[in-house]
């Protein structure tokens, strides 16, 4: 959602520009101004909110705690703002509707109005934007051929668009792709619509529609026919959320489950579908009203207030492993190395769900020389080091299987004859394995 992905960063550009500076502590809000904003702000809400009786109730509700003198005691500006947006959103439930003690911000949208450059986005804003490489945080390719795309923000195509169609390309050769969104809390439609044009054909399809009441406007959003590169219709996309996950994060993850294009994974979402904007209250308030709501083609409804329920619950931290042994376990039907790689991390994971304890008599029998491999007993741990190359801690998978720390496509197994240590062998990920003799005298 385009507003609230530039409103929002712009607010923590200003926020933390000012910081940075300490300005002297803000005057202390009057009664005189406290008034000036509730009758602003319910004359910003009746005029554009979304939902006219919603906010007609809100203001009845901000109006009445006024006339009672519920705000008489809040004298700092931000717990004046705080407040006030805790009482709107106990009536109309909407996270996305927000007060804000911010005259910095003011400052500069007015700046910007009075030159006629309200679309201008301040220099430190987009050098902010490529510091965060536009939302792209990590993509890399994972153990099976599993793409993997940690996207942090849907920054809008204008200036995150070059570094989405490499991100794409440079997964357009994975077996299945993981797309990360625990941390994203919105952005650009824009930026929704370039990704999800990858994974589908040329055709169009129709990904969702919004109204706005202020234009009494409706809009729709489309796949688009042309994309710079490899379009993946085949590849099979799980997504993964958590309660963090928000807005126009909410709105990919919405398109895609109702579309039956990908798996979701994780935790049910924030709950925004509310689309808007900024507005000016006071020479020191703003607020962040929603001018318009989601419609989804497919479900005629959205996401607001409930979130995005996952197609597989789990704590968002297990997220990405459950993702990983879903794709692992839909190619092992057609791919018998992806069967082993299924195998081997499940057992990771099973391994780690239990407390495996070893005395500390039998680690020390473990120790020795196995050729080219060296396996020591330091601090009551094993370690592996292998011709004189970085020295790994062996974590145990059961009482004689282990895994060198850091080195999760590679295993140690313990070779026991007649109850003496005589081998190892090394495992490999892909079904590969050789072994070891240990040396005479350990």
């Amino acid at each position: 959602m385009k507003k609230i992905i530039i409103s929002g960063l712009l607010f923590i550009l200003i926020f933390k520009t000012n910081a940075q500076q300490t300005p002297p502590p803000p005057a202390p809000v009057t009664e005189t101004e406290r008034k000036q904003v509730i009758d602003s702000i319910c004359s910003l809400l009746n005029n554009n909110y979304i939902f006219p009786e919603t906010a007609a109730a809100m203001c009845k509700q901000i109006t009445a705690s006024f006339q009672k003198g519920a705000y008489k005691q809040i004298t700092d500006p931000s717990a004046f703002a705080q407040k006030l947006t805790e009482e709107l959103q106990s009536i109309s439930k909407d996270k996305h509707l927000r007060v804000a003690f911010n005259p910095a911000m003011i400052t500069e949208l007015r700046r910007r109005a009075a030159a006629g450059n309200n679309d201008e986005i301040p220099e430190a804003f987009l050098k902010q934007m490529k510091a965060g490489n536009y939302g792209f945080s990590e993509i890399k390719i994972l153990p099976g051929n599993i793409g993997y795309m940690d996207l942090r923000g849907f920054i809008d195509t204008r200036f995150g668009g070059e570094t989405a169609n490499a991100a794409m390309n440079f997964l357009s050769n994975a077996d299945a792709l993981i797309i990360d969104l625990r941390q994203n809390g919105g952005g650009s439609p824009s930026m929704i619509q370039l990704i999800t044009s990858y994974l589908y054909g040329p055709e169009p399809v129709h990904l969702n529609n919004f109204y706005f009441r202020p234009t009494n406007e409706n809009t729709q959003t489309w796949t688009l026919p042309y994309v710079p590169g490899k379009r993946r219709p085949d590849i099979d996309v799980y997504v993964l959320t958590s309660n963090r996950t928000f807005s126009a994060a909410e709105e990919f993850t919405y398109n895609l489950k109702n579309l039956k294009r990908a798996t979701i994974i994780g935790e049910t979402t924030g709950g925004g579908a509310h689309p808007g904007g900024t507005r000016v209250a006071t020479d020191r308030f703003t607020v962040w009203v929603p001018t318009g709501r989601a419609i989804n083609p497919i479900t005629k409804s959205n996401w607001e207030g409930t979130g995005v329920e996952p197609d597989i619950k789990t704590i968002a931290a297990d997220a990405l492993e459950t993702a990983q042994l879903k794709a692992l376990e839909k190619m092992a039907q057609t791919n018998e190395q992806a069967k082993g790689m299924h195998e081997w991390m499940l057992a990771t994971i099973n391994a780690r769900k239990k407390t495996i304890t070893t005395e500390e008599v039998t680690l020390r029998s473990y120790a020795g020389s196995y050729g080219p491999r060296q396996i020591s007993f330091e601090n009551g741990s094993l370690y592996y080091q292998r011709s004189g190359n970085q020295k790994y801690k062996l974590i145990a998978l059961d009482k004689y299987l282990f895994e060198p720390q850091g080195l999760e496509n590679f295993r140690v197994r313990f070779v026991i004859e007649n109850g003496e240590v005589v081998a190892i062998k090394g495992l490999y990920v892909d079904g590969g394995s050789d072994v070891n003799k240990k040396d005479k005298g350990f």
